[in-house]
C-alpha cells in the first residue's frame, strides 16, 4: 500500500451535523409564532393592552394543544416544511383575535386573513413532498381551519357587517365534533372529497368578505344562508356516508 493510499485509509470520517429533534423544532418555531402573531396584532388593530394580551392568551392556548397534541405521537425525526406553514397560519389566525374586540382596520384584517387562507393547502402539499405527513399534521390542519372560521364570524359580528346568523358558517363542525360523542360512528373515516374542500373554501372566503361594513349591503343575509347551506349539504352527505359504512 503507497503512502498516499495508507493516508486516505487513516482519514477520519467526515462529521455530519447534527439534526435538532422535531421537539426542540418544535418549541423554537412556537417561540417564532407568538411574534408573528403578536405583531400581526399590532398590524391589524395598533397597540392595545388589552388586544394584545388577548392575541398572547389565544396563542398560549393554541401552542399548549399543538404540544399536547404532539406529544401524543409524531413519527418522523425532523418537524418538516409543512408543519412550519401550519404554525404560521395558526399565529396569522390567533393574531385576528385582536379584531373581536372592535377598533381593528377591516382591510388590514381580510389582509391577514386573506394571506393565511392562501396558504392553506400549501402545509399539506408540502407534508406530502417531504414525506412528513402525520395525523399530527392533519389534526392540527384541521383545528386550526375550524378556529379560523369561529375567529372571523366574531370578528364580523363585532364590525356589526352581520348579526348572529353568522354562526351558521362557523358552527357546523363543532357540531358535527359534539354529535360524534354521542354516535361514535361519525368519528369513521372519510374518503377524499373536491366537494368537500371547495365549500370549506367558499365557507371562509365568504367570511372573509363579511369583514369589511358595507361591502356587500344587502347580499349579506343570502350569502350566509347560501353558503350555509352548502355547509349543510356536505356535512349532511358525510353523515349519510358514514353511516351507510358504519362497524
Amino acid at each position: 500500500m503507497t503512502f498516499s493510499a495508507n493516508a486516505r485509509a487513516r482519514k477520519p470520517p467526515t462529521l455530519q451535523p447534527r439534526r435538532l429533534s422535531a421537539l426542540t423544532q418544535l418549541s423554537f418555531w412556537l417561540v417564532v409564532g407568538s411574534v408573528l402573531a403578536l405583531s400581526s396584532a399590532v398590524f391589524v388593530a395598533g397597540v392595545n393592552p388589552v388586544r394584545l394580551s388577548v392575541v398572547g392568551i389565544g396563542f398560549l392556548l393554541a401552542a399548549s394543544f399543538t404540544l399536547w397534541l404532539f406529544r401524543r405521537g409524531f413519527p418522523h425525526p425532523t418537524l418538516g416544511a409543512g408543519n412550519l406553514v401550519t404554525l404560521a397560519r395558526m399565529a396569522l389566525i390567533v393574531s385576528l383575535l385582536a379584531a373581536t374586540s372592535g377598533g381593528a382596520r377591516p382591510w388590514l384584517v381580510v389582509a391577514v386573513a386573506s394571506v393565511a387562507l392562501a396558504l392553506d393547502g400549501v402545509d399539506g402539499w408540502l407534508a406530502r413532498r417531504d414525506d412528513r405527513v402525520s395525523s399530527f399534521g392533519e389534526t392540527l390542519d384541521t383545528e386550526v381551519d375550524s378556529a379560523f372560521t369561529v375567529i372571523l364570524a366574531a370578528s364580523a359580528m363585532v364590525a356589526g357587517t352581520i348579526g348572529p346568523v353568522v354562526l351558521l358558517l362557523a358552527l357546523p363542525r363543532y357540531l358535527f365534533v359534539g354529535a360524534s360523542w354521542v354516535w361514535p360512528w361519525l368519528k369513521g373515516s372519510l374518503p377524499e372529497s373536491l366537494a368537500r374542500k371547495v365549500i370549506c373554501v367558499v365557507q371562509v372566503i365568504a367570511l372573509i368578505a363579511l369583514q369589511v361594513p358595507g361591502l356587500i349591503g344587502v347580499l349579506t343575509t343570502p350569502l350566509v344562508l347560501v353558503v350555509s347551506g352548502a355547509l349543510l349539504w356536505s356535512f349532511g352527505r358525510d353523515v349519510v356516508w358514514l353511516w351507510r359504512h358504519r362497524a
